[in-house]
């Protein structure tokens, strides 16, 4: 078994990955901000963070933030994982970061530039977006009386559990480059999404589509974030919410 350290361990994707790293009898530290024994700003960088990655074999790195900083954050962490000698660095991002100028996902694709370049072993998986994100996405846009959504968007959400699951065997693999990116099994319009939502929620709002401008809208619009040939995951949206919500509060 190996010595594997997360980032962002604390996480949506970390805590499900730790979990399961650990199951399989594999050594895990969990590095994030508020994290002892290995609290980390990986965006400022320190000896902490020599000190986390020390004798460690692969890293998975989950940590980001939309907010910005992922770069930075990522050339610290090579940096301490050549003078640690880490032998595998496998980085989680998004179907479509090279297809859809958002400004998030720009800042994915040159981490993904980054591991490519950085000497190490790696691997890259690409996954669609998780189901938990739809929903906080949802929770927004219902709390008006009448819930607007991008006009002719779709999306192809994935369980969170089951790319921890792929990534967790990637982690104990050897160096693969970059892999098929993981897709969830359907591909959805925004308002068969929010009708899901709505229902398991017990809410009621009318919908109205309203169409967007811009570069990232016209990538979303034409599918840009979506794999359909790679729609490998099993757990559906309906199912996702029946966990989360029972059968609605209405």
């Amino acid at each position: 078994m190996t010595t594997i350290l997360v980032t962002g361990g604390t996480g949506a994707l970390g805590r499900p990955l730790t979990e399961r790293l650990r199951a399989e009898g594999h050594e895990v530290r969990v590095l994030s901000r508020h994290a002892q024994p290995y609290a980390v700003d990986l965006v400022a960088g320190g000896s902490g963070l020599d000190a986390a990655v020390a004798g460690v074999d692969t890293i998975v790195h989950c940590a980001t933030s939309p907010r910005g900083g992922d770069e930075k954050a990522a050339e610290h962490l090579i940096d301490a994982a050549r003078r640690a000698g880490v032998c595998h660095l496998v980085y989680i991002s998004i179907v479509g970061v090279d297809r859809v100028p958002l400004g998030y996902y720009r800042s994915k694709l040159a981490v993904e530039r980054l591991v490519e370049g950085s000497g190490l072993g790696w691997t890259i998986l690409r996954a669609t977006q998780f189901h938990d994100l739809l929903v906080l996405f949802f929770e927004g846009l219902s709390k008006p009386p009448v819930m607007m959504l991008p006009a002719d968007m779709s999306d192809q959400p994935v369980a969170v559990a089951e790319v921890a699951d792929r990534l967790a065997e990637l982690a104990a693999g050897s160096p693969a480059g970059r892999v098929d990116d993981m897709g969830g099994p359907e591909i959805l319009t925004f308002p068969q999404l929010a009708r899901a939502y709505l229902t398991a929620t017990g809410r009621r709002r009318p919908l109205l589509n309203v169409p967007l401008f811009g570069k990232a809208y016209r990538g979303f619009r034409g599918g840009g974030h979506l794999a359909p040939e790679r729609a490998v995951g099993k757990g559906t949206f309906a199912e996702y919410l029946e966990r989360r919500f029972g059968e609605g509060r209405g």
